[in-house]
C-alpha cells in the first residue's frame, strides 16, 4: 500500500497547486479517460501557421503544466515470431502503471521499433532468434492512447528496422490514434495545443530514417522555430552509448559498436540555448543522472519503461523512472517527481516498492552534474536547491 499512498500524497502536491484547467482525479474519473477530443491541432511536420490566430473559445493556458515522461516502449514484436508477443493482444501490459500516465497533462513516451501489420521487408536481419529488429501490431498505438500517453517519440535505431514501409505504418498508426509524434525524416517535429498550452516537440536520433542528432546546428534552427511560434518546447534524443557500463553521462562523443551516437549533453545545452524547455533522452538502455541547465530540465535516459521479452531487464537494466515534471507556462521548472518502476516477468512494468531507481538518479547526479541545483529526496521529490 506503500505505493498508493505515495502516489496520493504527490498527486494532492500537485493538485493543490493546479489551475482550474488542470485538475486531475483518481484513474477511474479520470478527465483524460472521458475525453471525447483532446487533440486540438497536430501538424506533425514544420509550424501551424493559423497557431497565431485568437480564439475566443480557445482553452486559457494554465499557470502550471504537468508532464510526466517514459523511456523505451517496446510491448512485443512478432518478427521473426509471434512468440514474441504478450498475450491479450498486450492489453494489460500497463495496467500496473496506468494511473500514473493518465492523470498528467501530457505523457511522452520513446516508441522502440515499428508499428505495422504488413510484412514488408526488414532491414536484413533474417530470422535468427537472436534477431533484434522490432515490428509490433498497430493496435499498440490504440493501447498508448487509452493509458494516458499523448506524445511519441519515433527516432531511434529501430525506427528504420521495416525501411521506408514500417515508418510510414507506423506514422499511420499513431495518427488514427490520436497520438502527436515526431523525429523520422518524414515527419521531423509537430506542433499541437494540448490543454490550452501550444507545444513544439522535435526528436533525434543518430540513426538512418530519423532527423540526425548530431546535426546540432540544424537542431538549433528548428527549436527556434518552434519556440518562436508555442509556449513549450519538448525535444527527445534516443542517444548515448548502451547498457551497464554506460550509466554515466560523459558529456562527449559516444562511440558504441563503432557507431558515434553523439554528445547528449551538447544536444541538450545547445538547444536550450536556442529556446527549449524540456529535455527528454532515452537510448542507452539504463537510466542516466537529470540536470537543470537554465532552470531547464534534462533528463539524459529514462531507461527501459516497457520492454518485453526482447530486451535485457536484468539488474538496473529493469528499473525506470516515470518523471513527473511541473513548469511554468513558459517551460520553466518548478517542481517535480520520480515515479519508480520495474519490470518483471517477460518485461511488464510495475510500481516498485524498493524505489531502486530514485537511488540510481540521485547518485548519477552528483556524480556526473555536481553543479546542477536540482535536489532529489529519497522518496523521489526534485526541487531547486
Amino acid at each position: 500500500m506503500l505505493k498508493y499512498a505515495l502516489f496520493s500524497s504527490l498527486l494532492l502536491f500537485f493538485a493543490c497547486q493546479q489551475s482550474p484547467n488542470t485538475n486531475p482525479t483518481t484513474a477511474t474519473n479520470s478527465p483524460r479517460a472521458n475525453e471525447n477530443a483532446v487533440l486540438v491541432k497536430n501538424t506533425e511536420i514544420g509550424i501551424d501557421s493559423s497557431r497565431n490566430n485568437t480564439n475566443p473559445k480557445a482553452e486559457a493556458a494554465p499557470d502550471t503544466v504537468w508532464i510526466a515522461a517514459v523511456g523505451d516502449i517496446m510491448m512485443g514484436s512478432d518478427f521473426p515470431s509471434v512468440g514474441s508477443l504478450p498475450p491479450n493482444g498486450g492489453k494489460d501490459m500497463l495496467k500496473g502503471v496506468r494511473t500514473y500516465l493518465e492523470t498528467p497533462d501530457l505523457t511522452f513516451g520513446n516508441v522502440e521499433g515499428v508499428l505495422s501489420d504488413k510484412k514488408t521487408p526488414d532491414k536484413g536481419c533474417g530470422n535468427s532468434a537472436n534477431c533484434y529488429t522490432f515490428r509490433s501490431p498497430e493496435s499498440y498505438a490504440e493501447i498508448w492512447k487509452e493509458v494516458g500517453f499523448d506524445l511519441m517519440s519515433v527516432a531511434n535505431n529501430h525506427a528504420n528496422d521495416f525501411l521506408d514501409a514500417g515508418r510510414a505504418a507506423t506514422a499511420a498508426a499513431l495518427k488514427r490514434a490520436g497520438l502527436h509524434f515526431a523525429g523520422s525524416l518524414e515527419y521531423p517535429t509537430s506542433t499541437f495545443e494540448h490543454k490550452g498550452v501550444k507545444y513544439g516537440f522535435l526528436a533525434v536520433a543518430p540513426n538512418r530514417g530519423c532527423v540526425e542528432l548530431k546535426d546540432y546546428k540544424g537542431a538549433v534552427a528548428k527549436v527556434k522555430e518552434l519556440s518562436a511560434q508555442v509556449d513549450i518546447v519538448i525535444v527527445s534524443f534516443h542517444g548515448g552509448a548502451e547498457g551497464v557500463a554506460h550509466r554515466h553521462t560523459p558529456c562527449k562523443d559516444e562511440v558504441y559498436l563503432g557507431a558515434n551516437r553523439g554528445n547528449v549533453c551538447k544536444l541538450a545545452h545547445d538547444c536550450i540555448d536556442a529556446g527549449a524547455d524540456i529535455l527528454l533522452g532515452h537510448g542507452p538502455h539504463v537510466t542516466r543522472g537529470i540536470e537543470l541547465y537554465k532552470d531547464r530540465f534534462i533528463a539524459y535516459s529514462m531507461g527501459n519503461f516497457c520492454t518485453y521479452e526482447k530486451f535485457s531487464i536484468q539488474g538496473v537494466k529493469g528499473l525506470a523512472p516515470i518523471f513527473n515534471l511541473k513548469t511554468d507556462k513558459t517551460g520553466k521548472f518548478l517542481t517535480g517527481y520520480i515515479v519508480p518502476t520495474h519490470q518483471i516477468g517477460k518485461g511488464i512494468p510495475q510500481y516498485d516498492e524498493q524505489k531502486r531507481v530514485i537511488k540510481e538518479i540521485i547518485e548519477l547526479s552528483k556524480s556526473d552534474f555536481p553543479n546542477s541545483p536540482l535536489n532529489i529526496s529519497p522518496e523521489g521529490q526534485i526541487t531547486i536547491k
